[in-house]
C-alpha cells in the first residue's frame, strides 16, 4: 500500500492507502471522463448550497465570501482533474482547500457529495432534453409542411411492399407526424422529471444544518422538488424513461427513413430526397446513395442499445452510486445523439419531393382500387361483401395475365362464383375505379379526404407551435435562473 495523496478524503479516518492504480484507471478515470458535462452544474449546485447556508447564518461571513469567490473562479475556469483524488466533487474540494484553506470545509456542510452530482446531472440534462424537443418539433413540422403541400397528391399505400389502396402523399406523411407529436408529449413529461430538484436533501432525510430545499430549487431554476429526500438522491426510473423515449423518437424517424428509401428507389420512383442528403458510390458512377437514411436507421438501433444498457445499470440495490457512475455521460450523450438524428430526419422530410405523375400511374396500374370495386358491388347490388371480395379477387387474378379490371371480367368471375353476372354498368364501375372519387369518400376523422386532412393539419400545427413555445419558455427560465444565481453569488462574495 502507498500513502494517500495530501488531502485525500478519508485519509485521517478509515482509508489508509492511496487508491489502487487499477481503481483509478477503471473507476476514477471513468467518472472524470464526464467532468466536462458536470463541471458547470457542480459549480452552480455548490453556489446555491453555500448561498442558502449563508442566508441562514450557518457560515461565518469571511469564510462565506472567500468560498463564494473561489467557487466563482472555479465556475469560470478550467479544472484539470487529478484522478488520484477520485470523482470531480472530490477534485473540486481539494482545489478549494489548496486555494482558501479551511473555509473550503463549509462546502459540504449538511450535504453529501452525491447531492451536488445529482443536481449537476439534471442541470446538464435540462438543455439537452430541450434541444431534443426542438429537434423533434422540427421533424414534425417538416412532415406537416410536406403533408400540406402534397395534401391531394395521389400515392399508392403499401402493405408488405405491395400496392394496397389509394392514399395521398399528405396522408402518408401525417402518419409519421402524429408519432412525432406523441414523442413531444413524452419528452415534455421527461423534462418535468428532470426539472425536479433533489437539492437540500441532506444525507438521506435532512440535516441539523438549516437547509431550505425550496430556496435551493428556486436559485437553480427548478420548477419543483423531488418530494422524498431519499428517493430524490437515488431515483433512476426517469433516466430509463428518457432514454427509452429518445430511442422511440429515433425509431419513428427510422421508420420514416425506411419508407422513403423504398419509395425513392429506382424500382418505385415515387419520392426523392435532396442531393445534400445523398452521396456517390466510390466505385459505381451511376449511384446516388441516400446516405442520410442509413444514418437514421443505424442511429435508432444504437439508441435502442444504449437505452437497454442504461436500464441494465439501474438494476441495483438502492443507496449506491454504481448505477449513476455509468449513467452521467451515457444518458447525456445519448440524448445529444438523438437530437442530431432528429435534426437529420427533419432535414430529410423538408427535402422530400413527389413524382405525382408516376405515383398516380402506379395507383391506377396496381389494382389499388380493388377494395373500392368490391365495396361498390356490395353497396350497389346487395351482394354480401365476402362474395363481392371473391368476385373481384378472381377478376384481378385474371386481369394480371394481361387485361384490365373491367365489367366483362367482373361479370365472368361473378358468373362462375355466383351463377349470374353483376351488371354494374359502365358509369358505376368507372366511379369505383376513379382514385379521386375514392379518396373523396374517405371522410371519417383521420381520413384522406380534404376536410379531415385539413383538420389534422391544423391540429398538428397547433401542437408543434405549442411544443416550441413551451421549450423556449423553459429555456428562458433556466437561463435566467442560472445567470441570476451567478450574479447573486458575485454580490454576496463582495465582487463589483
Amino acid at each position: 500500500m502507498s500513502e494517500p495523496p495530501e488531502g485525500y478524503l478519508g485519509a485521517q479516518a478509515r482509508i489508509a492507502s492511496a487508491p489502487a492504480p487499477e481503481l483509478v484507471e477503471a473507476g476514477y478515470v471513468l467518472e472524470l471522463a464526464d467532468a466536462p458535462l458536470l463541471h458547470r452544474g457542480l459549480g452552480l449546485a455548490d453556489l446555491a448550497h453555500v448561498i442558502v447556508l449563508g442566508e441562514r447564518g450557518a457560515i461565518p461571513g469571511d469564510d462565506l465570501r472567500a468560498l463564494l469567490r473561489a467557487l466563482l473562479d472555479l465556475l469560470d475556469g478550467e479544472v484539470v482533474p487529478d484522478a488520484s483524488y477520485g470523482d470531480l466533487a472530490n477534485v473540486r474540494e481539494r482545489l478549494l482547500e489548496q486555494r482558501i484553506g479551511v473555509a473550503a470545509g463549509w462546502l459540504n456542510a449538511g450535504r453529501p457529495r452525491r447531492e451536488a452530482g445529482r443536481i449537476a446531472f439534471r442541470l446538464a440534462l435540462r438543455p439537452r432534453v430541450l434541444e431534443l424537443v426542438v429537434a423533434v418539433a422540427r421533424f414534425a413540422d417538416g412532415l406537416v409542411t410536406l403533408a400540406a403541400r402534397e395534401r391531394d397528391t395521389l400515392l399508392p399505400d403499401y402493405t408488405y411492399a405491395q400496392v394496397a389502396q389509394p392514399t395521398t402523399v399528405g396522408h402518408w406523411s401525417l402518419s409519421f407526424a402524429y408519432p412525432a407529436l406523441r414523442d413531444l408529449e413524452r419528452l415534455r413529461r421527461d423534462f418535468a422529471w428532470v426539472d425536479r430538484s433533489p437539492g437540500g436533501a441532506g444525507g438521506v432525510n435532512g440535516s441539523r444544518f438549516p437547509l431550505d430545499r425550496a430556496r435551493v430549487a428556486e436559485l437553480l431554476g427548478f420548477s419543483q422538488l423531488a418530494t422524498h429526500t431519499r428517493d430524490g438522491m437515488w431515483q433512476t426510473d426517469g433516466l430509463s424513461e428518457l432514454l427509452s423515449h429518445a430511442a422511440i423518437a429515433a425509431t419513428g424517424a427510422s421508420r420514416f427513413a425506411e419508407d422513403v428509401e423504398l419509395y425513392a428507389s429506382d424500382e418505385f420512383g415515387l419520392l426523392r430526397i435532396g442531393d445534400e442528403l445523398c452521396r456517390a458510390s466510390a466505385l459505381m458512377p451511376q449511384k446516388r446513395n441516400p446516405y442520410a437514411l442509413a444514418v437514421l436507421r443505424g442511429g435508432a438501433g444504437t439508441l435502442i442499445g444504449r437505452a437497454t444498457g442504461v436500464m441494465a445499470t439501474q438494476r441495483t440495490p438502492s443507496g449506491r452510486t454504481d448505477n449513476l457512475l455509468y449513467a452521467y455521460g451515457e444518458v447525456c450523450r445519448a440524448v445529444e445523439f438523438a437530437a442530431r438524428l432528429l435534426r437529420l430526419a427533419a432535414a430529410t422530410a423538408e427535402s422530400v419531393t413527389a413524382d405525382a405523375e408516376r405515383a398516380a400511374r402506379r395507383v391506377r396500374d396496381g389494382f389499388a382500387l380493388a377494395t373500392d370495386v368490391a365495396e361498390v358491388i356490395t353497396l350497389t347490388t346487395g351482394i354480401d361483401y365476402r362474395s363481392a371480395y371473391r368476385v373481384v379477387g378472381l377478376a384481378v387474378a385474371r386481369a394480371r395475365d394481361g387485361g384490365p379490371l373491367d365489367a366483362a371480367g367482373l361479370d365472368e368471375a361473378a358468373g362462375e362464383l355466383l351463377g349470374r353476372p353483376l351488371g354494374l354498368g359502365a358509369a358505376v364501375l368507372a366511379d369505383a375505379l376513379d382514385p379521386a372519387a375514392a379518396l373523396a369518400t374517405r371522410t371519417v376523422p383521420g381520413g384522406a379526404a380534404p376536410e379531415p386532412m385539413d383538420a389534422m393539419l391544423a391540429e398538428c400545427r397547433t401542437a408543434v407551435a405549442g411544443a416550441r413555445r413551451s421549450s423556449e419558455a423553459a429555456r428562458a427560465v433556466v437561463t435566467q435562473a442560472e445567470d441570476g444565481l451567478v450574479e447573486l453569488a458575485r454580490r454576496r462574495a463582495g465582487e463589483p
